[in-house]
């Protein structure tokens, strides 16, 4: 079978996902931290890990929430596998292949997707995803910023106080570390049943798609 190299995400796009894993990565674990130190104070050498923490913490959600800007933007402007309107215009479409992906991830059917981009199933995920995101970031900046009254005013009308914020936060950050967990073992199942590049272009942008033969 002969394949042809597609470009299937930008440059954005994939700046997009290698930020969004670092950041993600590093918030797990100094929100872990946070949430269950070893020590809140000062240690014998003088040092304050809560505060260092916090600060890495902080600093790191300011990518995360620059990534899911960049995000919302290529769902307005992006090409066709990365904007939104694909998913609005063939919803119903989107639906079928869904069900049709998880059937294959669950060993129930065979992947059967042929498009250049996501699978319903990946699409609606993402959608998912990018919108609990935007919850974490609006929980983070309302707990970050108790003086701001943007985000006070924000914070209070979608959590109510500060520490149901902090119980969401804590709790789609548990959806992040499962979503990471299958994102990897679709990934692998995709490279082994669809060697189509789906790793790869993450890095470079092409993906590769079986040459139609005309005769």
């Amino acid at each position: 079978m002969q394949y042809e190299k597609k470009l299937a995400w930008s440059w954005l796009l994939r700046l997009y996902h290698w930020v969004m894993v670092l950041s993600v990565l590093v918030l797990a674990l100094t929100g872990l931290y946070i949430h269950h130190p070893i020590t809140s104070s000062l240690t014998g050498a003088g040092q304050f890990p809560m505060a260092d923490i916090r600060y890495i913490h902080f600093i790191t959600a300011f990518f995360f929430s620059g990534a899911i800007i960049a995000r919302i933007y290529l769902a307005l402007f992006g090409n066709r596998q990365e904007s939104l309107f694909s998913l609005v215009l063939h919803l119903p479409e989107y639906i079928v292949d869904g069900w049709q992906a998880l059937r294959a991830y669950l060993y129930l059917g065979k992947l059967q997707h042929k498009g250049l981009g996501h699978n319903g199933l990946a699409v609606i995920t993402y959608c998912l995803t990018v919108s609990l995101a935007i919850l974490q970031i609006i929980s983070g900046f309302y707990m970050l910023f108790p003086e701001s009254l943007f985000w006070q005013s924000w914070g209070l009308s979608i959590f109510g106080p500060q520490q149901s914020a902090r119980y969401v936060h804590h709790l789609i950050m548990w959806y992040f570390a499962i979503f990471a967990l299958v994102h990897v073992y679709i990934i692998i199942l995709n490279e082994i049943k669809q060697p189509e590049g789906m790793l790869s272009s993450m890095l470079g942008g092409y993906k590769f798609k079986p040459r139609e033969i005309q005769g």
